[in-house]
């Protein structure tokens, strides 16, 4: 009998952490996969092309790297939304977050690092990859420097996060937070934004970082409190409350700082027109499907906070982990898009 039931509830502990991670990496691959079917990344360019292998597994791996940078940070953030709560269940659900933060940030470097093995092998196409050309590529290429300082910054939280799991009281919280947010920072630096020219340069560098903060702000939040405190109602009705009033600045915070970085984009290609390469070009198509999953994210969203969130201040039991679970799909999505659009050529 004993034998029987264990697995039963170990799979009832892990089936709110397999349906989130599930809809969210399944997003993330569907939107790399619309998005390379959006534009001409998918098709070799002559001889000089990488390859299949490096076309998709790119995109996939800076999926992955966000992934992993969205939990990491999510769950750093749980301290701040559950408060001062010092109950027995407290105290675990934390204890678990620092935990899985630690696991996280470790896959946040592995994919920093694949990341850069793949950058290396798209500029360089047709050589063999080895270390030595991979310094060349973080000597000349600045999205080498970026993920080389992004494998930093996550290793120095990994560090953070040993030394929080074996002694919490020692480690800050707001230090944790502090490196994982300036490790999201460089490489937004590197892609279409850094291209603006002039006066729209600074406004362009600033509107794509808080827009890649707002986004993985939202979704790790999201992710963080319903991985952890679902099953805790008293917990929940804590830290979920807390957590609204922070996605709701991140939602407005992430539809305009998007809009401006993709019509901006659009704008300042010579010899397009924004107003018809939105609906005419891969770049402008991907753009359109970022916005409609974001928008019905937030539409997710809204439901949560103005029908679940007054039944969970109750106590009571309701759907959130189902909804949570169809919201971080759609941003999943989202995600996915937004590693082939930083990418992807404006005219294809």
């Amino acid at each position: 009998m004993t034998t029987t039931s264990t697995p039963a509830r170990v799979a009832r502990r892990l089936r709110p952490q397999w349906q989130l991670f599930l809809g969210i990496a399944t997003g993330s691959l569907a939107g790399v996969l619309v998005g390379l079917a959006l534009t001409t990344l998918a098709m070799p360019m002559g001889m000089d092309s990488a390859g299949t292998a490096v076309i998709i597994g790119l995109p996939l791996a800076r999926t992955t790297l966000d992934l992993a940078a969205l939990t990491t940070i999510g769950l750093a953030m749980l301290p701040w939304l559950v408060g001062a709560n010092t109950s027995r269940r407290g105290r675990s659900v934390l204890a678990k977050a620092r935990r899985f933060s630690a696991a996280s940030a470790a896959v946040w470097i592995i994919a920093a690092l694949t990341s850069l093995v793949f950058e290396t092998a798209d500029e360089y196409a047709g050589q063999s990859i080895s270390l030595g050309l991979i310094g060349r590529y973080v000597g000349q290429i600045s999205s080498g420097q970026a993920l080389l300082i992004v494998a930093g910054c996550a290793l120095a939280y990994l560090v953070l996060a040993v030394s929080a799991v074996r002694k919490p009281d020692k480690v800050p919280v707001e230090l944790r937070i502090t490196v994982a947010a300036f490790a999201l920072l460089p490489l937004p630096l590197t892609g279409h934004a850094g291209d603006a020219p002039g006066n729209w340069h600074d406004i362009s560098m600033i509107s794509m970082e808080l827009h890649v903060l707002g986004a993985v702000a939202w979704t790790g939040g999201l992710l963080a409190t319903v991985l952890l405190a679902v099953r805790d109602r008293e917990l929940l009705a804590v830290a979920l409350p807390n957590y609204s009033k922070v996605a709701t600045i991140c939602v407005f915070l992430v539809a305009a700082t998007g809009t401006l970085n993709g019509l901006l984009q659009l704008y300042l290609t010579p010899g397009v027109h924004w107003y018809l390469a939105v609906f005419t070009t891969g770049y402008g198509q991907i753009m359109l499907c970022k916005a409609g999953c974001l928008l019905i994210a937030a539409l997710l969203g809204a439901h949560i906070r103005f029908k679940l969130l007054p039944a969970i201040a109750r106590r009571a039991r309701t759907a959130v982990l189902q909804w949570a679970s169809v919201e971080l799909t759609l941003m999943g999505l989202a995600f996915g898009l937004a590693a082939v659009l930083v990418r992807a050529p404006v005219i294809s």
